[in-house]
């Protein structure tokens, strides 16, 4: 694991996981949004308990590399889902930018963790 993928990890874990746990609870800000994007609350709290283990999943990437390169992959495929749902709905760019710019950073992660040659001791 490089100091590039640990610092990527980190980054990942805390945009995630709070946003993740705010959807899970359902607080009244993402209920809000959920009805926005036309989801039911209990599917929005089911996407935020995908964040909530991709977060911790790139975290046990730190550990575990094939862990970290699955979970950085959910997330970015996360954020294509999250774009997909802004232009479905209408909002502009500005509104998806966040999501581009995430999932990004979680493909730069995946790039640096599949980079680390990987053992079998590793699977």
């Amino acid at each position: 694991m490089t100091v590039a993928s640990i610092v990527l990890a980190v980054l990942l874990a805390l945009g995630f996981l709070p946003l993740g746990v705010l959807k899970a609870l359902a607080v009244a800000a993402m209920s809000r949004r959920a009805e926005h994007f036309g989801y039911s609350v209990p599917a929005f709290r089911g996407i935020g308990a995908l964040e909530i283990a991709g977060a911790l999943g790139v975290l046990g990437g730190i550990v575990w590399s094939p862990l970290g390169a699955a979970a950085g992959i959910g997330l970015a495929l996360l954020m294509i889902g999250a774009v997909f749902t802004h232009v479905k709905v209408g909002d502009g760019v500005s509104e998806y930018a966040p999501s581009i710019g995430v999932g990004v950073l979680a493909l730069a992660y995946v790039v640096t963790v599949f980079g680390t040659p990987l053992t079998l001791q590793e699977f």
